[in-house]
């Protein structure tokens, strides 16, 4: 079993020392009482602290990853919660069927994919993983097994959505699948000038395609301020001939440097290569669905190279009205630091009501990017970044979250005191306390 300190969160940030790790193999296992304040673990690459649990109990959930039943004809899912989205790829997609809805990196656990809720390329047409969630068993901490789905134990299944794993323990989700004709995509790469530019295309583009993402340039400033590349795709109707193969894994960062290797140099030298990449020719590019939906995934362990100090990822999504003017501000401010980022993503969110009471989702337009800490002036900006999203009517993503303040917490989820009700007695967890003031 992996030592305590081997239980981090992906950005490495911040530390935290847990009394305890008791890892699950079995479902139909009663939980602890006795140790301390609980919070499922699974597989780690949450960003921040919503993973954690300094001075408790984790709850390591990787053990249960067994498949229950594929419905191959309806395309229907129920495993164990820490099956890896990887391991569901790897069973259904032979099949003719595909994730509803994907995060960045497969290698995070069904459950973890609900109590964060989380979402794809593809959410102006899908909505959140909780949409597509079916039903789920929670295990208290008082030995109640709880069905939830919308219909039995609806607040809890509400609650538990977007959760953070406070409301207890998923042991076994049921959810849909989408059908594909096959593993392919056809993309579409469109270079755009400034903030004007990813507005115009992206408007346009989401009509049309039905993932969508674009990467920005950070460093860039004035005229250019904002440029980028606009990705979007469609899954392919049929595998072509000669079409690509799955990439084979992989590049690897096999050790932690003693320094970060992400510099100012490096990242101008990044963007301005980037920037410049091969665009479509009025043909997409027909990719295999891990080039497309997973490009990190290739690089094992990639958040190493941001050195010992770790990094912090910034996502916030502010409304429609004041996207054009807040994202520009961010950007300025993002620029004018000096402190870019290599992953610098832009999104129009769809206008689906997420499920969750907690749920990041909602209208409007998001921002992610990955900062390497650099103490205060990190802090500094994040903090700007923080007051133009707070003016803007936004919110910050829990899931990527190291340092959100409690009034921003409060601003970007006002039912937080209703699911305040749901959390489990003996459930908590570092974000929980940083944000609530100790509440849970």
């Amino acid at each position: 079993m992996p030592s305590l300190n081997a239980y981090r969160s992906w950005g490495r940030y911040p530390k935290s020392r847990h009394r305890d790790v008791l890892r699950l193999t079995h479902r139909d296992r009663a939980l602890p009482t006795d140790n301390g304040m609980l919070l499922p673990f699974g597989n780690g690459r949450s960003y921040g602290d919503s993973c954690l649990n300094s001075d408790g109990v984790l709850l390591d959930v990787r053990g249960l990853d067994r498949f229950i039943e594929f419905d191959r004809e309806k395309g229907r899912i129920q495993c164990e919660a820490g099956v890896l989205l990887s391991q569901v790829l790897a069973l259904i997609v032979g099949s003719g069927w595909f994730l509803p809805v994907t995060p960045g990196t497969r290698y995070v656990t069904v459950g973890g994919a609900i109590a964060n809720d989380v979402h794809g390329k593809n959410h102006h047409v899908a909505g959140t993983f909780g949409h597509h969630v079916n039903s789920f068993e929670l295990l208290r901490s008082d030995g109640q097994r709880l069905v939830c789905n919308p219909l039995e134990n609806e607040g809890l299944f509400a609650a538990t959505i977007g959760g953070l794993g406070l409301t207890g323990l998923i042991t076994w989700v049921d959810f849909d699948l989408k059908p594909i004709g096959s593993p392919q995509v056809l993309v579409d790469t469109v270079r755009f000038d400034n903030v004007d530019g990813f507005f115009e295309l992206a408007l346009r583009s989401d009509l049309e395609h039905e993932y969508t993402v674009a990467w920005v340039d950070c460093l860039a400033r004035g005229g250019e301020l904002g440029r980028g590349v606009y990705i979007s795709g469609n899954h392919a109707p049929s595998q072509a001939n000669g079409s690509p193969r799955a990439p084979s894994r992989r590049l690897s960062m096999p050790f932690d440097p003693p320094i970060s290797l992400v510099s100012n140099a490096t990242l101008r030298a990044f963007n301005s290569v980037y920037y410049r990449k091969p665009v479509s020719r009025g043909a997409p590019q027909i990719q295999h669905y891990a080039q497309f939906f997973y490009p990190l995934d290739s690089v094992a362990n990639w958040n190493r190279i941001y050195g010992p100090k770790g990094f912090l990822q910034y996502q916030s999504v502010v409304p429609m009205a004041a996207a054009h003017d807040a994202t520009r501000a961010m950007l300025e401010r993002i620029a004018h630091s000096g402190q870019g980022s290599f992953l610098s993503i832009l999104k129009l969110f769809g206008c689906r009501p997420s499920r969750g009471m907690l749920s990041f989702p909602r209208e409007g337009v998001t921002l992610a990017l990955d900062f390497p800490f650099r103490g205060e002036a990190t802090l500094g900006l994040l903090d700007d970044l923080d007051s133009i999203v707070l003016e803007a009517g936004g919110a910050v993503y829990p899931a990527k979250d190291a340092r959100m303040s409690p009034e921003l917490f409060a601003a970007g989820y006002p039912k937080a005191d209703t699911f305040q009700h749901y959390i489990d007695p003996l459930f908590s967890s570092s974000l929980w306390r940083r944000v609530r003031g100790g509440a849970g």
